[in-house]
């Protein structure tokens, strides 16, 4: 099928489309196969077989040439916050909407680098997310499908509030909308969210780099009781908690807690890897953000020099849950990098050990199960057609991932520069 590139084509509103794929990895399998055809209908997978099948009205998309994988998923991104997020007073004149608006790149980059579902990880206006969520599942705007927590719950002058201006200054609900500072409080906010939308909840285990004030990464956010509330209530609503955490201690208290995944766990340690590995709890370590280093020199200094305090933990903790066998899932942090770098994060994950195929398992099924996605992560039948490829061979170099040429999601054909 000749498509203009980058332009939208629908092989998915009852279209048959082949697609002929030279290599396909098939992360749920662990395996490679030369020379496979998929057959694509109504935007989902109906067949995946060897060449030569009698496939008749199909159209051809020749990718014959290239590696085919399925669509990736980044389990910690910050799609609807602003490259210079931190600045306070800019945070301060800007609108919700103009959050959502300001969004729609970051939404069509972030898809075009191939990813084609994200946890959302929360910025300071509440429900922004929720709101951008549902124009791409409506059609309106282009983006990965999106999990969202709705806003980040922490507790007052926590790593998630807007800290560093004065005690005078009243914010307004929207920007104070996951704050609680008890258990009852968590509760309430965590049934808030629900009600408004959130898929899943985004919590402070830990203070974080990206914040002024109080509550630096070494520093250990609520309480365990605090968080085995918040844990049961979301569990109770059906949801999922991700918990933001650095320190040890903070660790602890989220793995013991239940939460279903320890975002960054920059100080993990060989105890909290073992509790890890013993309740299956997932590590979305979100290593690439330390390569903008010259970047992060433009930050606030009170930001920069909380990056220095953890910053040489990080290999070592990554290295301490690959060894334990932790579960490991893909998460870029994107904002804190560019939002089409995302898959620099395997590469990091392949420099500090882990195989190849383990790292693109990272960014697909193991992604996919972390999120409780069965219709997406591999490419075989029944599975959402989200699909894409690379020039090169990404299992004998990684780096493949950082150019990806093909992107097709729900079997539309969302990017094609597969010739150029």
């Amino acid at each position: 099928m000749a498509t203009a590139p980058n332009s939208p084509t629908d092989a998915g509103a009852g279209n048959r489309t082949v697609i002929l794929a030279g290599r396909l990895v098939r992360p749920d399998l662990g395996v490679v196969e030369d020379n496979r055809y998929i057959l694509v209908e109504d935007g989902v997978v109906k067949e995946v077989g060897e060449p030569g099948a009698a496939i008749r009205d199909a159209e051809i998309i020749d990718l014959s040439h290239m590696t085919v994988l399925p669509g990736m998923i980044d389990c910690h991104t910050h799609l609807t916050l602003p490259a210079s997020f931190g600045d306070l007073i800019g945070e301060l004149r800007r609108w919700p909407a103009q959050c959502a608006l300001e969004a729609i790149p970051n939404l069509r980059a972030k898809l075009h680098s191939g990813f084609t579902v994200v946890r959302e990880a929360g910025s300071y206006w509440a429900l922004v997310d929720v709101a951008v969520r549902d124009a791409i599942a409506q059609g309106l705007v282009e983006g990965p499908r999106m999990q969202v927590p709705g806003a980040m719950v922490t507790m007052t002058g926590g790593a998630g509030a807007l800290t560093g201006i004065s005690h005078e200054v009243a914010l307004p609900r929207s920007l104070t909308f996951g704050q609680a500072n008890s258990p009852a409080q968590l509760r309430e906010r965590i049934r808030d969210l629900v009600s408004n939308g959130a898929d899943v909840i985004k919590i402070f285990a830990s203070g974080a780099v990206m914040q002024h004030g109080c509550c630096a990464p070494t520093d250990t956010e609520f309480t365990l009781e605090e968080l085995e509330t918040a844990v049961h209530e979301a569990a109770c609503l059906g949801r999922k908690v991700m918990a933001h955490a650095h320190a040890p201690q903070g660790i602890r208290n989220a793995v013991q807690a239940g939460v279903a995944s320890i975002e960054h766990g920059t100080m993990l340690d060989e105890e909290g890897a073992a509790m890890m590995k013993q309740r299956g709890t997932y590590l979305v370590p979100t290593l690439a953000v330390w390569e903008g280093r010259e970047e992060r020199k433009q930050r606030p200094a009170e930001f920069v020099a909380r990056a220095a305090i953890i910053e040489n933990h990080h290999d070592e903790a990554f290295r301490c849950a690959l060894a334990a066998g932790v579960n490991i899932a893909l998460g870029s942090d994107s904002v804190v990098r560019p939002h089409d770098k995302g898959a620099r994060e395997l590469f990091q994950m392949v420099r500090l050990g882990m195989s190849e195929m383990g790292a693109l398992q990272a960014a697909t099924v193991n992604a996919a199960r972390l999120m409780s996605l069965d219709d997406a992560g591999s490419i075989a039948p029944g599975m959402r057609a989200d699909i894409i490829a690379v020039k090169g061979d990404p299992l004998s170099d990684i780096e493949a991932m950082d150019d990806v040429r093909f992107v097709m999601q729900d079997g539309i054909v969302r990017k094609n520069a597969a010739n150029d």
